[in-house]
């Protein structure tokens, strides 16, 4: 049985590297390099959790298509319990275009297939999980109201730790006050300085993560990057600096960082030393392409630290 439940997004991203500015003949361009990855929120801290030790399961929905082929392939070829993957003639297998910068930035275009139309994941899907991780808050399939509260109480009535990675809407939107009966159940929640501005309206990542606190939720993580990261919670207040490295890619790296601190957090570390392992995890992400390509084991992750 799986001890950490990831639901939310899975897709493939299509990852540009490096494009020229100017067209090398008409209407054609070159790029460093150009490739295909499994990604998405859920998907991507499954795989890194899964390679740092743990027994986990993916909820998602996917096409009876290529991509959804793909995914369900690499899921099992990693030991990822995939059971609860619902994959129907209905749905269109999300794709994200992400055109990535030469200093590691990027930016990504989705789809309206994002949407999942359709499909809502079912409590039945986490029994047994010591986390349910709401691995992309805010975008489907967490982007109901109704299914974000019914999984939400699921999760607490069997006693899991809830935590929430939080998204920037792309079709439908909700807002905090749509779900603020269940955020006092969230034990973690980690937006990024945009979505959490975006979320707040606050412009000061402290400001930021009292907000969350102010309606509930125990423990608040703004990852901010290449800057590290801002906490409020149950051990304090403190703000923490990222590791420097030359980073090539971005994609994937607060997924990095909420599975290193989720695999920290179940192994008895506070809230400061899950930050750290978090950090670590995403320092080791952004140094390759590709959202699950850097983090290869637990080992990797301690041979960094040293």
């Amino acid at each position: 049985m799986a001890e950490i439940v990831c639901i939310g997004q899975a897709v493939i991203d299509c990852i540009t590297r490096g494009k020229e500015e100017k067209p090398h003949k008409k209407n054609v361009y070159r790029a460093e390099k150009i490739s295909l990855n499994t990604g998405g929120d859920a998907l991507n801290e499954s795989v890194i959790l899964s390679r740092l030790g743990h027994q986990v399961k993916l909820v998602c929905g996917v096409g009876n298509d290529v991509a959804g082929n793909l995914i369900l392939h690499e899921m099992e070829a990693r030991g990822i319990d995939v059971s609860d993957v619902t994959q129907s003639d209905s749905l269109t297998t999300p794709i994200a275009n992400l055109m990535v910068n030469r200093d590691g930035t990027r930016i990504s275009v989705n789809s309206e297939a994002t949407m999942l139309t359709g499909y809502a994941p079912s409590e039945h899907a986490i029994k047994g999980a010591k986390v349910v991780s709401l691995a992309s808050l805010f975008r489907a399939p967490l982007d109901n109201s109704d299914t974000i509260i019914r999984l939400a109480r699921a999760a607490k009535a069997q006693g899991a730790i809830l935590c929430a990675d939080t998204k920037m809407p792309t079709y439908r939107k909700l807002a905090l006050d749509d779900i603020r009966e269940i955020l006092p159940l969230i034990d973690y929640i980690f937006p990024n300085e945009n979505e959490g501005e975006y979320y707040t309206g606050e412009t000061e990542c402290m400001a930021m993560a009292e907000h969350f606190r102010s309606l509930g939720v125990k423990n608040v993580i703004i990852k901010t990057g290449e800057k590290g990261c801002t906490v409020s919670g149950g051990q304090g207040q403190f703000s923490m600096p990222a590791y420097s490295v030359d980073a090539v890619d971005s994609t994937g790296g607060g997924d990095n960082f909420v599975a290193g601190f989720i695999s920290a957090l179940l192994h008895g570390g506070n809230l400061r030393e899950c930050c750290q392992y978090g950090m670590a995890c995403a320092a080791v992400c952004v140094q390759s392409i590709g959202a699950t390509t850097g983090v290869k084991s637990r080992e990797s992750v301690e041979e960094f630290l040293k």
